[in-house]
């Protein structure tokens, strides 16, 4: 491709030089990104998926009434007096062996404090404080696929339509072409996944209005949750551009989706079975480590060879070096696709 075509001009007022139209590109890839009609489908379809997630909710959660934990206590009693009839048979056991302890063998007895009541309830209150960071990392993930969609499908089309061809004849320096589409990206998926962190907010809300005992939130609450939610919009932005890059990489929407679902259903499959060392740095395992607030802690066993045992460790996966491998790995990716695109022809 030499196009050779400059940027469209116009006259400042009064009959002046002309001058070049800043931002204007800026502005054409804003609206050719909210034309998508398929973007406008998966935004359409997110929003009728959060409806139907606050309906089942709040059918999934409830004020228990006075006779549910009536109920639930003599549940827990129930459950008590099974336990113990269990242990005494236990006991009562001729072959028990007489040199161990009877709590070794048969247990401890089993009292109400270990058990919670609410678990027996037919509808559980809901818990901002057990669950906010949970919605929030589970809101977190959704974007993030829908953004890795958005992303892929946003430059899919520009490849598949011959569109991003035509658009090199009217801005025909390729590399400000693809960092305003990347621009825009990152903007639109932040916004996404901001979007997305509000509107867990809002259901929460719903539920601790409808749902709720009321109960005080523990303090620094809102520091954690915010933290968590700042992760989930670091991972969605991530997930776009991961999408894009991959996409732009073969130019073909399909095929990438195809790419990736072979390499979470297939390839990740076959590391946890065959080399479960390359574990740490998997991307879904990556990408759990960088949203949930303490990180994620892999139990990894070693294989030591033909016929040996596996010998069972730890690795913890903590949100900056998960982000720092996403981040990588993502970079790579773009990186490719830019440099590609900037060299190869485009027809």
């Amino acid at each position: 491709m030499s196009a050779t075509i400059d940027e469209p001009l116009t006259h400042a007022t009064g009959g002046g030089p002309a001058t070049t139209r800043r931002g204007s590109l800026f502005r054409a890839e804003v609206h050719r990104f909210r034309s998508r009609r398929f973007i406008q489908i998966l935004l359409g379809l997110a929003v009728l998926g959060w409806l139907a997630a606050t309906v089942i909710a709040l059918t999934h959660y409830g004020v228990p009434s006075a006779e549910d934990r009536a109920i639930a206590q003599q549940t827990a009693q129930q459950v008590i007096a099974d336990s113990e009839a269990q242990r005494q048979q236990c006991l009562d056991d001729p072959r028990r062996p007489t040199d161990a302890p009877p709590e070794t063998y048969c247990g401890p007895p089993l009292t109400t404090d270990q058990l919670n009541l609410d678990d027996f309830l037919p509808h559980q209150p809901f818990d901002m404080a057990t669950v906010g960071s949970a919605g929030a990392m589970g809101f977190g993930a959704a974007s993030a696929v829908l953004a890795f969609l958005i992303g892929a499908t946003w430059i899919g089309a520009e490849w598949s339509t011959r569109s991003l061809v035509a658009l090199l004849f009217w801005v025909p320096r390729r590399m400000k072409v693809m960092g305003t589409k990347l621009g825009v990206l990152v903007l639109a998926s932040a916004l996404l996944g901001a979007v997305a962190q509000a509107a867990w907010l809002a259901m929460a809300a719903v539920l601790r209005a409808v749902d709720s005992t009321g109960g005080p939130l523990p303090q620094g609450f809102w520091g954690h949750l915010l933290a968590t939610q700042g992760r989930g919009v670091l991972l969605t932005v991530l997930g776009a551009l991961l999408g894009f890059g991959l996409t732009n990489l073969i130019r073909n929407t399909g095929a990438a989706l195809g790419i990736g679902f072979v390499y979470f259903a297939v390839v990740e499959t076959a590391i946890h079975i065959l080399r479960p060392g390359w574990e740490p740095w998997l991307l879904s395992n990556n990408a759990a480590g960088l949203i949930s607030p303490n990180g994620i802690t892999l139990h990894i066993f070693d294989r030591l060879g033909p016929g040996g045992f596996d010998r069972p460790r730890e690795y913890v996966i903590g949100n900056l070096q998960a982000g720092i491998v996403l981040g990588a790995i993502t970079a790579v990716i773009v990186g490719i696709g830019v440099v590609l695109f900037n060299r190869r022809d485009v027809h």
